[in-house]
């Protein structure tokens, strides 16, 4: 990147040529303490959070988990004047790749897939599950994946994505060698500030693999204090059923009902930290019970007061009567009370000036005998929590792809991911439930100035996105599934504008990546809590 290199080589100094031979070991002098002050290192989650993180990806969530497009694909036309200026910046170099020596898969006319490659899943500022295809890369510490910027840090809010986690050989839900929890993501400064897309790469050390081993059933108790991955089911059982159930385990274990009356309060079920009111119910008696209804002010003072069975009374969130909320609350409240989803009175008295100083609540119950006529149906839940083991390092499991930099362009590369979208025309070839390949020559992108993306280099792939942060893998061997890592999927590219994606790219890899790269590849990321 020769425009760049003012500002990006001198921290490199004279690291480039130390590993530029083919098969150099990995220096490991590069410490957070001595980080080349281009990369931006970014904390992902706590050591002590991995385990519920492991848990929280289900197969259902991760097989709903939609791919990650902003900024994936864009229509650019290849030309002279606008092709990519992709230039190194001094020696070549390599880093062996690990974990396969000596094994090999056997020989084979078709592709043997890299097991190192699979998805990166993350949940984005909105709340929504995503994912990105990404790959192992060899490390100090056996410990780190590669994959696009884009898919780990969130430059509209500045921040990395939550819930990050790699899973390799990913397929159809299944992860078969763990799933492996973001600790620390290493980027370029210029992609987090600049937002410049020729340093959309990111490496992303993780803890080790959490293996689901089994699933425990639980008192609710012990469901409640569980922190990890855990989910109930409820059984439909008889009133008779229910009743012996109360009978041996009150009414907060695991026996529940609810009507289907809609005008009738529902009992909440056990361990929900989220009822809505506390209920007034006593048993029936000929055929009648004693409920608590919420009601509008005006309802409640119209209830005649000192009748036989003590119909009127009112019953507030605190016992204490008007409550005290904050102005958010309130504020919502307001809202909720013009739905008419809010029955209670709401108050904000106001200083001389007119300023709102205090917010509060009042709500208003009465009693309501209910004939048990109503239809009720009556359940058991049973609690259990996942177990989950530590499945040991990423590097020991699936090995490690090499690494590469400053290569010259025209090289025969693979590239692998999990391409899912519709082309521009609509036509969708591919699921992202699997792993797709594609086989090319590098050459020049177009250049995209919407991203800056002024240097990248692309090959010619049918990849929609979804493939984005798979790996372009240089002198990739079928037989040991390794190669060299030269790059990851940027941008998902339609160059003759023909509505068809023809292109994929990537940011050249030139000796500022390969700081970035070395001083993550030297990152511990300590041991899971037990």
């Amino acid at each position: 990147m020769n425009s760049r290199a003012k500002r990006l080589l001198l921290p490199l100094g004279g690291a480039l040529a130390a590993a530029a031979m083919i098969g150099a070991s990995l220096p490991a002098t590069a410490q957070a303490s001595t980080a080349d002050p281009d990369v931006k290192s970014s904390a992902l989650t706590p050591s002590g959070n991995a385990k519920a993180i492991a848990g929280y990806w289900t197969a259902s969530k991760l097989k709903s988990a939609t791919t990650y497009l902003a900024d994936s694909t864009v229509s650019a036309k290849l030309n002279k004047t606008g092709a990519a200026r992709a230039a190194a910046d001094g020696k070549p170099g390599v880093v062996a790749p690990t974990g396969e020596e000596g094994k090999t898969a056997g020989k084979s006319r078709n592709v043997n897939l890299p097991i190192t490659v699979g998805k990166v899943f993350f949940v984005d500022d909105k709340g929504k599950e995503r994912w990105c295809s990404g790959t192992s890369v060899q490390s100090k510490f056996r410990n780190l994946v590669a994959t696009a910027g884009h898919c780990v840090y969130d430059t509209d809010t500045n921040k990395p994505f939550s819930n990050f986690v790699f899973i390799p050989g990913y397929y159809q839900g299944k992860a078969p060698w763990g799933i492996y929890v973001g600790a620390k993501v290493n980027t370029h400064d210029d992609f987090t500030v600049y937002e410049d897309y020729d340093y959309d790469y990111a490496f992303v050390n993780v803890y080790n693999g959490i293996k689901q081993t089994g699933v425990k059933e639980v008192t609710a108790p012990t469901y409640a204090a569980t922190k990890g991955h855990k989910y109930t089911e409820d059984k439909e059982i008889s009133k008779s059923e229910y009743e012996l159930g109360i009978e041996k385990y009150g009414e907060n274990g695991p026996y529940w009902k609810k009507t289907l009356d809609p005008k009738v309060e529902t009992v909440a079920k056990p361990a929900d930290a989220q009822q809505h009111i506390e209920q007034y119910v006593k048993d029936g008696r000929n055929g009648v019970k004693l409920t608590a209804v919420e009601v509008v002010e005006s309802v409640y003072k119209a209830a005649p007061d000192n009748l036989e069975n003590n119909s009127k009374f009112t019953r507030f969130s605190d016992d204490k009567g008007k409550v005290a909320i904050s102005q958010e609350e309130y504020q919502q409240l307001l809202k909720e009370k013009a739905e008419g989803k809010f029955l209670g009175k709401l108050e904000a008295p106001k200083d001389a000036n007119g300023n709102e100083i205090a917010w509060f609540k009042t709500r208003y119950f009465i009693k309501k005998w209910v004939k048990t006529s109503v239809k009720e149906v009556y359940y058991y839940t049973r609690f259990f929590v996942v177990l989950l083991s530590d499945a040991g390092r990423l590097g020991d499991n699936v090995g490690g792809q090499g690494f590469s930099w400053n290569q010259k362009l025209g090289k025969k590369v693979f590239t692998f991911g999990y391409p899912t979208s519709a082309h521009l025309d609509g036509d969708k070839p591919y699921s992202g439930h699997t792993q797709k390949w594609c086989y090319g020559t590098t050459g020049a992108a177009p250049v995209v100035s919407a991203y800056k993306a002024e240097e990248h280099q692309a090959i010619k792939c049918a990849f929609t996105p979804g493939a984005s942060g798979g790996p372009f893998l240089l002198q990739y061997k079928n037989s040991k599934r390794t190669g060299y890592l030269n790059g990851v999927v940027s941008l998902t590219v339609d160059s003759d504008g023909n509505k068809r994606y023809d292109r994929v790219t990537t940011p050249y890899f030139n000796g500022d990546t390969y700081g970035i790269y070395k001083h993550a590849a030297n990152l511990w990321t300590g041991k899971l809590p037990a």
